[in-house]
């Protein structure tokens, strides 16, 4: 397991304006987060956290890929994905998550970026994630055609119980 520590930004020991920050995620990271979707992947983060009078900005790029399964065969594909993510971070009396503002306890003054990273990879990623036609697993593809309600054969046309023939006539 990868520990989380390494994400970590402590605000308070911030002394330049601006700060670098740097990693490459691969799977561990991934598996080391509770209830993440995404298992594995291999992304590149990059960005900067400036401090200012009364806030810090915080920016992030992230790229690379992740694996998700396939939306039709469920086999593992790498989604290439690309997110930006920029927040402003201040400190206060309480952790505190508003809109692309975060709030920090003055007491503690640490930052734990690993969730945020995590959230704007996931955001990044499509909604439909499928193979190009013909990858997707010949044997599942099979076995979804087996089972498929459309299905447009002759054979199965001759089959269909008359009184859906009734009902059929009804449609405008």
């Amino acid at each position: 397991m990868c520990s989380l520590e390494r994400y970590k930004i402590d605000l308070k020991a911030l002394t330049e304006d601006i700060t670098s920050l740097e990693w490459d995620l691969d799977s561990q990271f991934f598996k080391s987060l509770e209830d993440a979707q995404v298992q594995s992947g291999s992304v590149h983060v990059s960005g900067s956290i400036r401090k200012t009078v009364g806030f810090f900005e915080l920016t992030l790029h992230s790229e690379g890929t992740v694996q998700v399964p396939c939306d039709r065969c469920l086999d593992m594909i790498d989604q290439p994905i690309k997110a930006d993510l920029r927040l402003i971070v201040k400190l206060g009396p309480e952790y505190q998550e508003e809109d692309d503002v975060i709030t920090v306890d003055e007491n503690e003054g640490i930052l734990q970026t690993a969730w945020l990273i995590y959230e704007s990879i996931i955001l990044a990623v499509p909604i439909q994630h499928v193979h190009q036609p013909g990858d997707c697993n010949d044997a599942m593809m099979r076995m979804l055609k087996e089972h498929s309600a459309a299905r447009s054969s002759d054979a199965d046309a001759k089959e269909i119980d008359p009184r859906w023939d009734a009902l059929k006539k009804l449609k405008i």
